[in-house]
């Protein structure tokens, strides 16, 4: 019996020096890291449109050239209210860099008026419309655009003398005039959303001195009649909200 148990205990034996020996030989199971956090970011790149509003003021100077005061410097006044309207535009991003084109449009209810230093007589301004076509420059931190712009700008004006005391509020004599010059901006914008932003922009249009003449409303004269020509120098300033929706695709994933 004894050599029979002397040779079970060698086998066992034999069998746990190689069990050892194959565990040796496996290779240690492989460390893996996590994968690295993706940052993202936001892609300025493609077409876009979008809805604006806001505050506008334009300042109106008028020096009459021809009529009744020719050489009568006839004052200043501040034409304010409410814009509201649209763009679109394209943007491009290179690297932090965007660069861009828009167009603008806006209805305006900008007005004001001013005792002129012609005895009996008030000058008015309205401002109903506006228009910008510029180019656009800005460097952006992800979702948050500040940019620059420039270019041409159209305002559509409306002038009117008015009467005061006994023909107070008459319209004796107007034109209207569609004026073109330069304007330059500024704005900020914040991408809330893949191709949603909001931002807010600040221009002002430098439209120059143009002479108008006007023509009688039939109170004074008959309609049609000439007036007056008075060289009209205008500036206006806005400050709009504006709320983009872009046609371009998602935020970019980058390692």
């Amino acid at each position: 019996m004894n050599w029979k148990i002397a040779s079970a205990v060698g086998a066992l034996s034999l069998v746990a020096v190689a069990t050892q020996a194959n565990a040796a030989d496996l290779a240690a199971r492989p460390y893996t890291k996590a994968p690295p956090m993706i940052a993202a970011i936001y892609d300025w790149s493609g077409f876009y449109i979008g809805a604006n509003g806001g505050y506008g003021s334009s300042r109106n100077c008028w020096d009459q050239t021809v009529g009744f005061a020719a050489g009568v410097a006839e004052g200043c006044h501040d034409a304010t209210g409410a814009v509201a309207g649209g763009q679109i535009g394209y943007r491009w991003q290179s690297s932090a860099f965007v660069f861009g084109l828009e167009a603008q449009g806006d209805w305006a209810d900008l007005s004001g008026r001013n005792a002129s230093t012609v005895l009996g007589v008030a000058n008015r301004t309205r401002v109903d419309a506006f228009g910008l076509f510029t180019g656009q420059i800005g460097y952006a931190w992800n979702s948050a655009l500040l940019y620059a712009k420039g270019g041409a700008a159209v305002t559509r004006n409306r002038y009117r003398g008015i009467g005061t005391g006994g023909l107070a509020g008459a319209e004796f004599d107007g034109a209207d005039d569609t004026r073109w010059g330069g304007t330059v901006g500024v704005g900020i914008e914040y991408g809330f959303a893949p191709n949603w932003s909001v931002g807010l922009e600040y221009d002002h249009l430098f439209m120059g001195r143009r002479d108008v003449t006007l023509t009688a409303n039939g109170v004074l004269a008959p309609v049609g009649t000439f007036s007056r020509t008075d060289r009209i120098g205008q500036d206006v300033d806005l400050i709009t909200a504006r709320i983009n929706y872009r046609f371009g695709g998602p935020i970019i994933a980058k390692y």
